[in-house]
């Protein structure tokens, strides 16, 4: 996979869940597998609502779909996720830090050095 791919990839997963319902999709599916119907009944939503939004996720590779007999069932990928949490663990090591605060940035810019040119005007 090249860098423009996986950014696609995150592009597209991003999208897939910037809507409240196909977040909660999501975390259902994170506990179990699902049929559509079972999902549009817990979500609220009608038959076409709910397909609009399993295309996203399907797009995203967020979810899977199995066809058992006349019912289509959903999963979670999980792989896709991973990409997810790989992409937000990068920046990690700065969660918790109050190094990189707005406050601790305008201290610095006000403690730093004039240079000499600025000391002309």
């Amino acid at each position: 996979m090249t860098d423009h791919q996986g950014t696609q990839n995150l592009d597209s997963i991003f999208v897939a869940l910037a809507n409240q319902h196909r977040r909660e999709i999501v975390y259902t599916l994170s506990m179990h597998p699902s049929s559509i119907s079972q999902l549009a009944e817990m979500q609220g939503l009608s038959l076409p609502a709910i397909h609009k939004h399993i295309k996203l996720l399907e797009q995203a590779s967020v979810i899977t779909r199995r066809k058992i007999g006349r019912t289509n069932f959903l999963a979670l990928n999980r792989k896709s996720l991973i990409r997810l949490q790989d992409w937000a663990n990068q920046y990690h090591a700065y969660w918790g830090s109050d190094e990189e605060t707005l406050e601790n940035y305008a201290q610095y810019v006000s403690a730093k050095p004039t240079t000499p040119k600025e000391k002309k005007k």
